[in-house]
């Protein structure tokens, strides 16, 4: 049987750790590897880039920078809201929220929480950071039709949206 080799329209499944440059982590797959379709921008520009062409049993150091990660930080994504707009449920600073604005859903965590308003930020978490993946490749197949179609993977048993 031939090894297959990472390239698009392949499902990928990789044991993945992820830190920071100060080399705390910041997410881990953590014996739950990560599947994801190659080619369709199930993950992050520059890991998908990086691991192509490779096997399973490979592993590989990857550095993303902010362009090819989750972007750099936009000043403009911070913004205050009237905590009327809260409803019921009293804010916490660090919460993330579910918003609507004029071009969908978007989620924001609450930064500051003042008398009569809220701050909160829409950019990533991980927006301006250098990300520094030790990544794993477990598997790699070819996807089904009906993975293509959806545009990710649907594991062993299925999916059902």
């Amino acid at each position: 049987m031939a090894v297959d080799t990472i390239t698009r329209n392949k499902i990928v499944s990789m044991n993945y750790t992820l830190t920071d440059n100060a080399g705390k982590v910041l997410d881990a797959s953590e014996g739950e590897p990560l599947e994801y379709l190659q080619g369709h921008q199930n993950i992050i520009p520059g890991l998908e880039v990086a691991l192509e062409g490779l096997k399973p049993g490979d592993r590989k150091q990857v550095t993303v920078q902010p362009a090819e990660g989750y972007g750099q930080h936009n000043p403009e994504l911070i913004f205050a809201l009237p905590l009327g707009q809260f409803g019921g449920q009293p804010p916490q600073v660090g919460m993330l929220v579910q918003l609507q604005s004029p071009e969908g859903e978007m989620m924001a965590t609450i930064k500051q929480i003042e008398a009569d308003q809220v701050t909160l930020d829409a950019n990533h978490p991980l927006a301006g950071q250098v990300l520094n993946f030790d990544v794993e490749i477990v598997q790699v197949r070819d996807a089904s039709e009906e993975e293509l179609s959806h545009g990710h993977p649907h594991g062993p048993n299925g999916h059902h949206h």
